[in-house]
């Protein structure tokens, strides 16, 4: 699931290389990106056994991507909009608020809203997820997208992954295979051969 969300970049610089003349990439760079995009798929699907395909999986593989799809559109939505020179508070308020809603009708219309457990764990766990997820880390994104060019900062997006991995390694004690070191060098080079020289150069007013 994690291949198919973290397509997002993808879906990203394709859409910005349609609509906006300053962000169209070069042939390198899309092989950057192709570089990058193999390399989360040996991460997470090298060495694993084939499963039996069902409606059930292949559903999930497209929402999988349709996820991706959408995260990728919201970059492309503020680059091409008038949010693309709005405050990033405005911005994230924007998302969040947007975000809120959609969620709280999915959890009423799944009946989950009605079964809530606020256990210390489950308080540390919004608490995390709104203030340093929610908050902190998209309020810089929003003010990155405003100064740099979005397709290079979203292959950045990328090594999310990566570091989910290592941190399992690190915390949960999960095995490291020969594929995920081969992995994480194929996306470190496509991260670089996408931003180049220029990296993370400020976009032109």
């Amino acid at each position: 699931m994690a291949v198919f969300l973290y397509t997002a970049p993808v879906f990203t610089a394709l859409g910005l290389h349609l609509l906006l003349p300053a962000e169209r990439l070069r042939r390198h760079q899309w092989l950057g990106v192709g570089v990058a995009f193999a390399g989360i798929a040996l991460a997470f699907l090298g060495g694993t056994a084939a499963g039996t395909m069902t409606i059930s999986t292949l559903a999930g593989d497209l929402f999988g991507i349709l996820a991706g799809a959408a995260w990728g559109a919201t970059t492309v939505v503020i680059r091409t909009s008038a949010l693309s020179e709005a405050p990033p508070t405005q911005t994230l308020l924007y998302q969040l608020a947007g975000a809120f809603v959609l969620l709280l009708a999915a959890a009423v219309a799944s009946g989950q809203a009605t079964h809530v457990s606020l256990t210390p764990v489950a308080w540390g766990s919004v608490l995390f997820q709104g203030v340093v997820v929610s908050f902190a880390s998209y309020l810089t994104w929003f003010w990155l997208l405003r100064r740099y060019l979005a397709t290079r900062l979203s292959v950045f997006s990328f090594m999310t992954p990566i570091f989910g991995v290592a941190l399992g390694v690190l915390v949960l004690g999960d095995p490291i295979s020969k594929s995920f070191a081969g992995s994480a060098a194929l996306v470190l080079t496509g991260i670089l051969i996408v931003s180049g020289p220029g990296l993370l150069r400020p976009r032109s007013r």
